[in-house]
């Protein structure tokens, strides 16, 4: 076996989380009686990412950021409205969105037999609770790792490090760490010693001199280098 530890981001590596946000955000946004619209999803999305970047690189932290993306995005639509009570509804909403990738519970079904399957996620902890139940995936993996539980976001060194202390036995060379994002998966394994795998099924273009181990395009290739 090359790997006994597999480490799963959740969000757009076996969640669809575009979906959930597009399903919380329309739900929250309605019933605050304010407006939604394609323009307007999209527009949050691109705040929200910033956001989470901006979190990432310590810019300011989770309570700070969970807020900072509606007060933006109506500061964007001149829309005046509390941007802490919407962001309690859309939390209540999103939590509701356990959609996965295609594929997905099939290959953590199928790995979950033969490795030792965790959870690694940014993001508020009760949402994603909620979703991996939705989902299924909780009862597929030997433990769940929430950066509001740990105190610390990925790809920061501390939360590989609590994650690798909770695991009896652990050993990083036969760990992987899988997952879509460049900076919080990808960088942040490289950076916890850990071999890595790029989902990356837009075909996007890696920066050059990132030392990255393993890019699939579809989740079931993990099947074949996890061995």
């Amino acid at each position: 076996m090359r790997y006994k530890t597999l480490f799963l981001d959740a969000d757009e590596t076996l969640l669809d989380f575009k979906k959930a946000e597009a399903q919380g955000l329309e739900n929250a946004l309605r019933r605050h009686q304010l407006p939604f619209d394609k323009k307007i999803l999209a527009l949050y999305s691109g705040i929200n990412k910033r956001c989470w970047e901006e979190f990432e690189q310590g810019i300011f932290d989770k309570d700070t950021l969970l807020v900072e993306r509606f007060r933006r995005l109506f500061q964007a639509l001149a829309i005046t409205a509390d941007p802490e009570m919407v962001r309690r509804t859309y939390h209540e909403e999103l939590g509701k969105g356990g959609f996965l990738i295609p594929h997905a519970y099939e290959v953590c079904e199928a790995l979950g037999k033969t490795h030792d399957l965790y959870i690694v996620t940014n993001g508020v902890a009760a949402t994603q609770y909620s979703r991996f139940a939705r989902s299924g995936l909780d009862k597929l993996v030997k433990g769940i790792f929430v950066s509001e539980e740990v105190g610390v976001p990925k790809p920061q060194k501390e939360y590989f490090d609590y994650v690798f202390a909770q695991i009896p036995g652990f050993k990083k060379e036969q760990a992987l760490m899988v997952g879509d994002s460049l900076t919080a998966d990808i960088q942040g394994g490289i950076h916890a010693g850990l071999d890595t795998c790029w989902y990356n099924p837009g075909r996007n273009q890696a920066p050059a001199g990132l030392n990255i181990t393993y890019e699939i395009h579809d989740i079931r290739e993990l099947t074949e280098i996890a061995g």
